[in-house]
């Protein structure tokens, strides 16, 4: 029962920045009805910001948190002017295969300043962790559950709670009429795409110090946070939130009882069986039309 519980807290570790990357899939779908496959590549980049920021430049830790997060929210701004703005009467295809195009100039842009080697990031604090029976709770994990636990906390206070959550969710459910209301959709989507961004650049920087920091990162996370939004129910918040923790930890115990090579495997047949058995995830609804 041990080991159960020591991987279960593994797996939800690794599951909470899945879901953190999941929410930046939802939301910038609901804002716009395009699927962000970018969103893996904010999270590299927030890796490499706190490595530049850090590690090169020598930065308090607290500081290259900071650095990096304004960073990503420029990040943000750019993305959606230069990618989505342009295409934005276009219909869906052209937006999505442009969203593909930046992930990969992103890429290539980051392997050709800092090579295809890892790089190594410092985690949040010097305390191994502690142990309850005989659980090791490890410090850089316990940070990761708690901080996506507060976000999303946050995140749903913020959308159900403020005035400007509520135009957020007006321009997501009907772009037209919440301009006929008078609600400024352009800056509405904007924000989205900024908050996205900084959803990443947060989960890249809770796991960068677990899965180092490498032009690989933003890819390995995007693909299993994809997974978890279908899982979930695509385009709800909370089957985001679910679906990224579930994945976390099939894949978790999967590794450990049957193969570690195999681990990235277990993400993806558990969404196989989610499209064969339930294709509208945990939280969707079957959606029926007429012929």
């Amino acid at each position: 029962m041990g080991i159960i519980f020591q991987l279960l807290f593994t797996g939800l570790g690794i599951g909470a920045v899945y879901a953190l990357v999941a929410l930046g899939f939802v939301l910038i779908y609901r804002a716009t009805n395009v699927v962000n496959f970018a969103q893996g590549q904010f999270a590299m980049l927030g890796g490499y910001g706190m490595v530049i920021t850090t590690v090169t430049l020598g930065l308090p830790y607290w500081l290259g948190i900071l650095i990096t997060l304004a960073l990503m929210a420029v990040v943000g701004a750019i993305f959606n002017l230069g990618v989505y703005y342009p295409l934005r009467f276009r219909s869906f295809l052209p937006v999505v295969i442009s969203t593909i195009g930046a992930s990969i100039l992103i890429t290539n842009l980051v392997l050709a300043l800092y090579g295809p080697e890892p790089t190594t990031l410092p985690g949040l604090t010097d305390y191994p962790g502690f142990s309850i029976g005989p659980v090791f709770f490890d410090s850089q994990y316990v940070a990761i559950i708690v901080i996506s636990l507060i976000l999303v906390v946050l995140q749903y206070v913020f959308f159900e709670h403020t005035l400007l959550g509520k135009k957020l969710q007006a321009v997501s459910q009907d772009k037209e009429m919440a301009s006929l209301l008078g609600i400024r959709v352009s800056a509405m989507i904007m924000l989205t795409f900024v908050y996205s961004a900084v959803l990443g650049g947060i989960a890249g920087i809770l796991v960068a110090p677990i899965l180092f920091v490498s032009v690989g990162l933003g890819a390995q996370i995007a693909l299993k946070a994809f997974a978890a939004t279908i899982i979930g129910g695509f385009g709800d918040v909370a089957g985001a939130v679910v679906g990224g923790l579930t994945i976390g930890v099939v894949e978790t115990l999967g590794a450990y009882y049957v193969s570690v090579p195999y681990k990235d495997a277990f993400a993806f047949l558990l969404l196989f069986l989610f499209l064969l058995l339930r294709p509208q995830g945990f939280f969707g609804e079957k959606i029926a039309e007429k012929a």
